[in-house]
């Protein structure tokens, strides 16, 4: 962790605060506004304090390693593209005849010696310092309150290691964790993460399940927790590819899990199946917070560290935040493996507004009538790609993926009622806007043909176009309507709902000449002028079996918050943001230096 701080700052990539910054709210409201400039860096505070607590913390905070493509460069220790390249070579890892072949295969095959973890026999650095039993106090680490509603603290970029009931299976994870008291967590399994699935292993058996978490350490350690791995492989295996050494580990002192030698921090522990309390609520990478929820406890028996630590954490919270940079790596480095199972893919990209699993971008070669529509339900069977909500595919015709405002061009000139599917399945956890949590509906959307060749529609002003609905509908307030010069032209609706949206979609057919695609969203303050922050705010906020409106020449999406009149049981949460008077406060204080036309840009 000490080298890449010393890297980050040869490079000009990191911003040293030397002032008194609390661990509640204000360190992370600073991190969540730095993340989002052109030129982010990464954050060290060197004197973290709690007023909660009455601490001055002589542990220095880190924020935002992963918060620049230079960083993430700087911290794989190559670009992603060639590690991508390394992946390939070995899936077509063959012997070749001839001697300079085989000579060419033994090489490359002694090269993956470096890939296994290797185990030491000795105490490891993070290991300098312990605390044991009743001497165990997570209120010594400075550990972070993220938002004016969080349930507390939340450990948020912890290596959660864990292993199956029989041993022979590891697994590293990141999961969020909550402080509850001075030695137990809340810990935020998702019910389709490894990691659970072990969990259930020894809930059957009646047993306690040990956990470790490290923090700190190598940050490449923490890439590998969140890389999409088949079930059963270790994610260290990762590590020790990219950077061609054995990771190293040690044993915890008071369970059997093996950690990384140079971690910050250990926190060893046991979970007890029957104990599961409270975790929540959390403002999450959605945007949105996550409601309270049962979740299994730790309870934290030992606690190591280096004699001089550094505490690692993120914030998230409304994109862009730092994750956009990990997950941009993850993209390019993974499309060699998930082409083995689709290899008719040529790229994907999951645009940063779209939450990641609620929306991906792409692009196939066809081969034949209906091969986009046979490829979706491929790709919504393969690993995580299972939880995408929303699926748009192009033909190899298509700009770049990456080109956000040409390749929406693209898609637009060839939505047709023919080419959308509707289906339903498993989605992520923190989805909110299905029915029931973890499942809900799918949208597939098929643009690898030619331009539709649907009649133009006749574009009028924002002003006309509102007259003409409010007086249709009363609840309208605002229009705003983008890619006009399409065959299918966007316009977003604000509106104080008093009915089902399905019901003022169908009064508004009378305006289907003037425009292809509704998008209803609630009148708020923030307005509808921001298309970034729209995409975000409709891809959270729909489930496509509910809210998806079909007829020809004309379609409708319902980006409202649901209620009583969808019969939408569950909790719908509240939009995550920062504490304005915080906000404010470190403003005059000048750690945050951006006006309020950037701040508005994100919606802060």
């Amino acid at each position: 962790m000490k080298n890449i701080i010393e890297l980050l700052k040869k490079h000009n990539l990191l911003k040293v605060i030397n002032e008194n910054v609390d661990i509640d709210l204000e360190i992370p409201h600073i991190a969540f506004v730095e993340i989002k400039k052109e030129d982010s860096k990464a954050l060290l505070f060197l004197k973290p304090v709690s007023k909660r607590l009455g601490k001055e913390f002589h542990i220095p905070v880190l924020m935002n390693i992963f918060g620049s493509k230079e960083a993430v460069k700087l911290i794989f220790g190559k670009e992603p593209e060639e590690i991508s390249k390394q992946i390939e070579e070995v899936i077509k890892l063959r012997i070749e005849t001839g001697f300079k072949g085989k000579t060419e295969f033994l090489t490359k095959l002694l090269s993956l010696k470096s890939i296994p973890p290797k185990r030491i026999g000795s105490k490891g650095i993070c290991q300098e310092f312990v605390k044991q039993g009743d001497k165990v106090n997570l209120f010594n680490i400075p550990i972070l309150t993220t938002w004016p509603e969080d349930g507390g603290a939340f450990i948020t970029m912890g290596q959660v290691y864990t292993q199956s009931l029989d041993g022979k299976l590891q697994n590293l994870g990141m999961y969020r964790m909550q402080v509850y008291d001075k030695n137990h967590l809340g810990v935020h399994w998702q019910i389709h993460k490894d990691g659970m699935h072990f969990f259930n292993e020894y809930k059957k058996e009646g047993k306690k399940m040990p956990v470790s978490v490290a923090i700190g350490g190598d940050p490449l350690y923490i890439w590998c927790a969140q890389a999409p791995m088949p079930y059963g492989f270790f994610e260290l295996l990762l590590y020790g590819f990219i950077r061609g050494k054995n990771a190293k580990l040690v044993k915890s002192l008071t369970n059997p899990i093996y950690v990384p030698d140079d971690a910050d921090f250990v926190l060893e522990g046991w979970v007890d199946p029957q104990n599961l309390a409270l975790e929540g609520p959390f403002g999450d990478h959605t945007g949105y917070y996550t409601p309270k929820e049962l979740y299994p406890v730790m309870e934290v028996t030992c606690m190591t560290s280096k004699l001089e630590p550094v505490y690692h954490a993120t914030v998230v919270g409304k994109p862009p935040i730092e994750d956009k940079y990990m997950a941009q790596a993850t993209g390019r480095i993974f499309l060699p493996l998930l082409k083995t199972t689709a290899p008719e893919l040529i790229d994907y990209d999951m645009p940063e507004n779209g939450v990641f699993h609620n929306l991906i971008l792409a692009k196939m070669k066809t081969r034949y009538f209906g091969h986009a529509k046979q490829f979706m339900h491929a790709f919504w069977g393969v690993g995580q790609m299972s939880f995408v909500k929303h699926a748009i595919f192009v033909g190899d015709d298509a700009p770049s993926l990456q080109d956000y405002e040409n390749i929406s061009r693209f898609i637009l000139n060839r939505v047709s009622r023919e080419n959308i599917i509707i289906s339903e399945g498993i989605c992520d956890a923190l989805d909110h806007a299905s029915p029931n949590a973890c499942y809900g509906g799918k949208l597939g959307l098929d643009c690898t043909g030619e331009e539709t060749e649907a009649e133009a529609k006749e574009i009028i002003s924002d002003a006309k176009l509102l007259d003409k609905m409010s007086l249709l509908c009363r609840e309208i307030k605002d229009v705003k309507q983008f890619m006009t010069d399409t065959k299918t032209p966007v316009t977003f609706v604000a509106l104080k709902k008093e009915r089902l949206i399905c019901e003022v979609f169908r009064l508004l057919r009378i305006v289907k000449r003037h425009t292809k695609l509704l998008v209803f969203t609630d009148f708020e303050s923030d307005g509808i002028d921001n298309l970034y922050m729209l995409i975000w705010k409709v891809t959270n906020n729909i489930d496509a079996k509910r809210d998806i409106f079909l007829e020809d020449d004309f379609f409708g999406i319902d980006a409202t918050e649901k209620g009583v009149l969808e019969r939408y049981e569950r909790e719908w949460p509240d939009v995550v943001n920062c504490d304005k008077n915080v906000l404010e406060n470190l403003r005059k204080k000048e750690l945050i230096d951006v006006s309020d036309e950037f701040l508005n840009k994100f919606w802060i």
